[in-house]
């Protein structure tokens, strides 16, 4: 399993966010909690890749928004603020190297933080960030080598599909209580947290380990009694920054993708 991950830029603090945090988020304590965070990757069994930072955009680190991969191919997305869609280039230029590459054109956008893989399928959520046309792509892309893509709709508030699930192994998605409307992810099987520790729906698991995010008990009870080994972090400048554990990361080589 290889990893992609973005180093944290100097412009961290000006990172794109619903609210501006308060207190600010603290650079130097970001880039702790990202050291944390790629040891963490290494623990699940990744080979990581270190991306440098671009001054210029304060949310690279955020690399999964950057490419959607399954089957082999990665697709390029325009992420859907428009600060960042300069981004994807850096990532991209790692990818090209490993893996076949195509692109999205405007009017599509999509974040790569919407897109939910489980096997054969992939979710795609209907956010601020990610419109028809991009779901439109990401069907037009996958579908031919054999997924199946389906539109998950989003409540207000929020910012990405994966802010309240992620795939936690053996075909199973950890999920908030309550969050997405019912049948929203077909006959998937689900593992719930509770609505208050939504946060901690979004980990990274792959072959029984899991990270997630540090002050959420009840949320690691229910991963760790779905059978998996539990390593908590402190992500707590990522949070303010509005985003979670998987969006630090591209994996490649895992039967469910991030």
């Amino acid at each position: 399993m290889r990893a992609l991950v973005r180093e944290i830029a100097g412009s961290f603090a000006d990172a794109v966010t619903a609210v501006r945090p308060d207190p600010p988020i603290d650079v130097a304590r970001a880039r702790q909690q990202h050291a944390a965070y790629v040891a963490g990757l290494e623990w699940l069994g990744a080979t990581v890749t270190m991306l440098e930072a671009d001054e210029r955009f304060p949310d690279g680190c955020f690399v999964e928004d950057c490419a959607v991969i399954a089957g082999g191919v990665a697709l390029l997305t325009r992420p859907g603020a428009p600060s960042r869609q300069g981004e994807v280039a850096v990532a991209a230029a790692a990818l090209q190297r490993l893996l076949e590459c195509v692109a999205m054109a405007a009017p599509a956008t999509l974040d790569g933080g919407d897109c939910l893989r489980i096997g054969r399928r992939i979710f795609v959520g209907r956010s601020a960030r990610s419109n028809a046309a991009g779901a439109a792509r990401l069907a037009e892309v996958f579908g031919p080598l054999g997924y199946r893509v389906t539109e998950v709709a989003l409540p207000a508030g929020v910012l990405h599909l994966k802010c309240v699930c992620s795939p936690l192994g053996d075909g199973r998605v950890l999920v908030a209580d309550g969050v997405l409307a019912p049948g929203s992810l077909g006959d998937v099987a689900l593992v719930t947290v509770p609505p208050d520790e939504a946060y901690a729906a979004n980990c990274v698991a792959v072959g029984g380990r899991a990270l997630m995010a540090a002050g959420y008990p009840r949320a690691r009870a229910a991963v760790e009694a779905a059978g998996l080994e539990v390593r908590t972090l402190e992500v707590s400048e990522t949070r303010k920054a509005d985003g979670a554990l998987t969006c630090m990361s591209l994996l490649l080589g895992t039967p469910d993708g991030q």
